[in-house]
């Protein structure tokens, strides 16, 4: 009997055994057909600023190290430039020159040159009369015969140049009086005006010296070090504002299943020790085609284009920086 039956048991064992390969077969199967779901993954960005000069300038003096902290406002960069400095005297001989032609002009003649001007009027005036009292009594002469007619005529022509004389002199005492005219006082301030402005601009070009942070941020980054000549518009130092995160996702459009302007995420930042955090779509836009078109079947189908997806921290998180990875698990 127990020969018998040992070879019974031994097949129990061996259909058990196939059972449980075809079993283990069997969820193999079903966990390759049914996947677990992956998570979505971002990354952390924040805003970055880049301190440039507007002028080409070496480098004086870097007052941040990279990492430092630094409040809106705070001297960053100290620059040097000798051409400048001689710009900023030129402009400012050159308004200096302006505004003294301007009161100059506004000014009038001075008391001397009026008084000048009256006393050559006052020579001119007297000497007219003369000549005119001596055509007078050469005039008389000439007619009971006592001249000739050429000695008549010189009198007559002198006293007329005389008055003419006295004419000139009075219209040079006027405008002393008066003053430069209106559209030479009008072209004096538009002068001075125009220096002023050229000063202006190279003040402007000065305060750029001295460059500052424009908010409170982080310094990222120290490209350019004292002594190196800066270009104009090439980042010395480059900010980053840790206030202003946000997280960019990547998802393919077949993946995109309640992803939407507004609507809120929860994920995990395995950095800070896998601390929860929520987050607000902000912003949706395709990524760039060359990278982004992937088909669906080697033979047929459609292609898939992948979308940059940006959300928002609702409260600010403390350690949460750029780099950071953040891991959705539903949505």
């Amino acid at each position: 009997m127990a020969t018998d039956g040992k070879p019974t048991r031994v097949g129990i064992a061996g259909v058990l055994v196939i059972i449980g390969v075809l079993a283990f077969i069997g969820w193999g199967l079903w966990l390759a057909y049914h996947p677990a779901p992956v998570p979505l993954q971002g990354q952390v960005e924040a805003q970055s600023i880049n301190i440039s000069p507007k002028i080409s300038a070496r480098i004086e003096k870097i007052a941040v190290r990279e990492g430092e902290a630094v409040a809106a406002g705070a001297v960053l960069v100290t620059l040097d430039s000798p051409e400048l400095r001689a710009k900023l005297a030129q402009a400012g001989a050159v308004q200096d020159a302006a505004d003294a032609k301007r009161d100059l002009v506004d000014l009038g003649a001075r008391a001397e040159d009026i008084r000048a001007a009256k006393a050559m009027w006052d020579k001119a005036a007297a000497g007219a009369d003369l000549a005119d009292k001596t055509a007078q009594r050469l005039g008389a002469l000439h007619k009971e015969g006592l001249i000739s007619l050429q000695r008549n005529d010189e009198a007559q022509t002198n006293a007329r140049a005389a008055r003419e004389t006295a004419i000139a002199a009075k219209a040079q005492y006027d405008a002393a009086l008066t003053g430069a005219r209106p559209q030479e006082k009008a072209a004096a301030r538009a002068g001075a005006l125009q220096a002023k402005a050229g000063a202006a601009e190279v003040d402007a070009a000065a305060l750029d010296l001295v460059l500052k942070s424009p908010r409170a941020a982080e310094v990222d980054k120290v490209v350019l070090h004292p002594g190196e000549l800066a270009a104009a518009g090439f980042p010395i130092v480059t900010l980053v504002d840790l206030a202003d995160l946000w997280v960019v996702f990547n998802i393919r459009e077949d993946d995109f299943a309640g992803v939407k302007l507004g609507a809120r995420l929860e994920g995990i930042v395995p950095a800070l020790g896998d601390r929860q955090v929520k987050f607000v779509i902000d912003t949706i836009r395709p990524r760039g085609d060359y990278a982004t078109w992937r088909a669906t079947r080697q033979s047929s189908g459609y292609d898939i284009r992948t979308f940059e997806v940006r959300a928002r921290p609702q409260a600010r998180i403390e350690g949460l920086r750029p780099g950071m990875s953040v891991l959705v698990h539903s949505r």
